[in-house]
């Protein structure tokens, strides 16, 4: 899978301060089941979640190598294999022990010494030549071009910075011991992001990144069982005890599908990964950025181009549409890291170049037009225009800013926005009265001090008034984590 090492070393700061561990399960009337709906989880025979070290047990080194590669065309991808599941009412049942219980193994020389074991992994990096191939078949032509106006978007004064009076982890969301048990349920063992959007009334779809099952060992998502992304859904609506998710999209039994797929070549492309998601009508909508290497420079990752995917099944299978699509030129091109809003009459579009040190840029297009890279108007020194495209866009929250996650709020009619500033070592929330600003200034919401390799920072939909959830990670734990901020 996808080693994000050196990605990952830029973007956190290691703090001071030691990582805040899960709050312990609460007793409930059975003995085996914690307090919640059947379903819900953990069971209270599972052992508390607890934060991994910072000093793993287990260290995995990838080591790249050249490897001259003769690249033919991509071929459409084949259809896609879901099969439905349903979990046993009961959280405590193992839905499949044939396929998660992993046997106990000997400890290695190493553990038995109280040291980290260092694993060397050799990892080919290519550089491809192209070559022929199967004919791709016939791909469908872009929409029409269109020329959008020119129109003024002024924007309005500053509010005050957020006030964020308490933050508290709320529940271990993925892997084992979460409350969701996602490595018994889905093999889901050790996943990231978590991005969050009501998918249906009453329904919030969750999608993850890079995600691994058997074998998993943090730091990072080493292991077997690779997917560059996984999907839940959840109609949870009681967030103080976490989010529970009521299913994911399955290919197999309890395995969770990859739904975006990739060509899994380092430096052609390694992986594909979510970035936002939004629902119009019976259409789901994905941005993803297609990740060339994360073996870059030291917080940096290249890109191949961030694009839009669409789902008419639910969620069940994706097409990552062909012309919906920003070519990362020279490595420099906005709107790689996209954060997707709809929004009246439009969907807005915040967006950063790859790695996760440049400036928020802006776009907007009518719903009807998402397709269409014509139909963007960028907002530029007051007004939206096409005119100089993706390129031109003037910031309207400078960097650095990584994971970009915005938000209306219609119950106070403000919008959010939160992301990891690497500057402040901390995930910031900002707000404004208009997408294009002015912002506030970044209010830190959970820092390095209390969780060293942060990142992420996703938001709710369903957060209201002063209750702020959002989702973390950490590169020690790789898997999420549900928090609850307190705005004032």
């Amino acid at each position: 899978m996808a080693r994000r090492v050196m990605a990952a070393l830029g973007a956190v700061v290691f703090g001071a301060g030691a990582v805040v561990c899960a709050e312990p399960v609460t007793a409930g009337a059975d003995p085996q089941i914690a307090v919640g709906v059947p379903g819900s989880g953990p069971c209270r025979s599972d052992p508390a979640p607890t934060h991994e070290p910072l000093v793993p047990e287990t260290l995995e080194v990838p080591i790249p190598y050249p490897v001259i590669t003769v690249l033919p065309p991509q071929p459409p991808d084949p259809k896609p294999t879901r099969v439905e599941m349903e979990l046993p009412p009961n959280p405590c049942t193992n839905p499949c022990p044939d396929l998660t219980d992993e046997g106990a193994q000997p400890p290695s020389l190493a553990k038995q010494l109280g040291i980290p074991e260092i694993l060397l992994s050799p990892k080919p990096f290519h550089f491809a030549v192209p070559g022929p191939g199967p004919d791709p078949g016939p791909v469908p032509p872009p929409p029409p071009a269109v020329e959008p106006a020119v129109e003024a978007a002024a924007q309005a004064p500053a509010p005050p910075a957020p006030r964020v009076v308490a933050v508290r982890e709320v529940a271990k969301q993925t892997g084992a011991s979460s409350i969701n048990r996602t490595d018994k349920r889905w093999q889901v063992q050790g996943t990231d992001l978590g991005i969050m959007w009501e998918s249906a009334p009453g329904e919030i779809a969750t999608a993850f990144g890079d995600t691994v099952g058997r074998g998993f060992h943090p730091p990072g998502g080493m292991g077997g069982d690779w997917r560059s992304n996984v999907l839940a859904f959840s109609t949870d609506r009681t967030l103080d005890d976490g989010m529970t998710y009521d299913r994911m999209v399955t290919d197999s039994r309890c395995h969770a599908a990859e739904v975006l797929s990739s060509r899994k070549l380092d430096n052609v492309e390694v992986t594909t990964i979510p970035t936002s998601g939004f629902a119009l009508g019976d259409r789901q909508y994905l941005s993803y950025m297609s990740i060339r290497t994360w073996n870059s420079l030291p917080g940096t990752f290249f890109t191949n181009y961030g694009g839009i995917a669409y789902s008419d099944d639910h969620g069940q299978t994706w097409t990552k549409d062909p012309h919906a699509r920003w070519d990362n030129i020279f490595g420099l091109a906005n709107f790689q890291v996209s954060a997707m809003v709809p929004h009246g009459e439009h969907v807005y579009m915040f967006g950063t170049p790859n790695t996760r040190l440049g400036a928020v840029g802006l776009a907007r297009v009518p719903k009807d037009q998402i397709l269409n890279t014509t139909a963007y108007q960028y907002w530029r020194e007051g007004s939206w225009t096409p005119v100089g495209g993706a390129a031109a866009a003037t910031p309207v929250v400078n960097g650095p800013a990584g994971e970009l996650s915005v938000r209306y709020d219609a119950e106070r009619e403000v919008w959010q926005m939160s992301y990891l500033d690497t500057t402040k070592a901390a995930i910031v929330v900002r707000e404004a009265d208009s997408p294009q600003g002015v912002w506030s200034d970044g209010t830190p919401t959970v820092t390095v001090r209390d969780y060293p390799e942060l990142y992420g920072g996703f938001i709710h939909p369903w957060s209201s008034g002063s209750d702020l959830y959002f989702n973390i990670t950490t590169w020690s734990d790789y898997n999420v984590y549900l928090m609850h901020a307190t705005l004032e």
